[in-house]
């Protein structure tokens, strides 16, 4: 089916940390074609095995104030006593180019494109149940008792906002939320907005507007 050659769409995934939803991005953008995992800023501190620009732009507090004060970000969070945003000229150039764009941010960033722009599709991502999600947390070496319970007071304040998105995935096997993910992102772009209505003339319409009908005789 013929597209039209526009702008790419973007896609929003939210989530409680542990959840899945960085590594669902992640997997997503290394198996679906013409789109790409936007990397956000953060002032946090890299954790092992990330890499600068591939995970997170690491920037410190004045380098993010500074950015903000310059409205260069789309939306930004204070998560856990850190900052997180995504900017906006990053994003632009990609969906301009028609490439479209898979966000993973935590809902306070959602909801405040969600009032700012228009078109975005919201994916929420459950964990099977608290109880799993806690086991996950656990496994995070990085994550003290104290770190567990404050994410796992913030998730249920998270997980209420699930009706505000478009869509929910419960991440049980990660196989099967992927897929789910996929068939979100494949089913918006066969959307009628986004198919070419001048290819659809030229190739069924524009014979029967000029000779009244495709029953004529040669």
């Amino acid at each position: 089916m013929q597209k039209k050659k526009g702008k790419g769409s973007l896609f929003i995934v939210s989530a409680p940390s542990g959840a899945g939803k960085t590594t669902l991005c992640k997997k997503l953008t290394s198996t679906l074609p013409h789109i790409t995992h936007s990397v956000s800023y953060t002032t946090r501190a890299p954790r092992h095995g990330e890499v600068n620009d591939r995970d997170y732009t690491f920037i410190s507090r004045e380098e993010f104030r500074s950015m903000v004060n310059k409205s260069e970000f789309m939306e930004w969070a204070n998560i856990n006593g850190e900052l997180y945003g995504t900017s906006k000229k990053r994003i632009e150039k990609l969906t301009r180019n028609g490439t479209d764009v898979i966000l993973d941010i935590d809902t306070q960033g959602a909801m405040q494109l969600k009032k700012k722009y228009r078109g975005g599709v919201y994916i929420f991502v459950l964990p099977p149940s608290m109880e799993i999600l806690k086991r996950r947390l656990k496994k995070r070496m990085t994550n003290s008792k104290e770190e567990i319970e404050k994410r796992l007071k913030r998730a249920v304040n998270e997980i209420k906002s699930y009706r505000k998105y478009d869509y929910v995935i419960i991440n049980k096997k990660l196989n099967d939320a992927l897929r789910e993910l996929e068939s979100i992102i494949i089913s918006h772009r066969h959307g009628v907005n986004k198919v070419d209505t001048m290819w659809v003339k030229n190739k069924f319409l524009k014979q029967e507007e000029e000779h009244g009908s495709y029953f004529f005789a040669d």
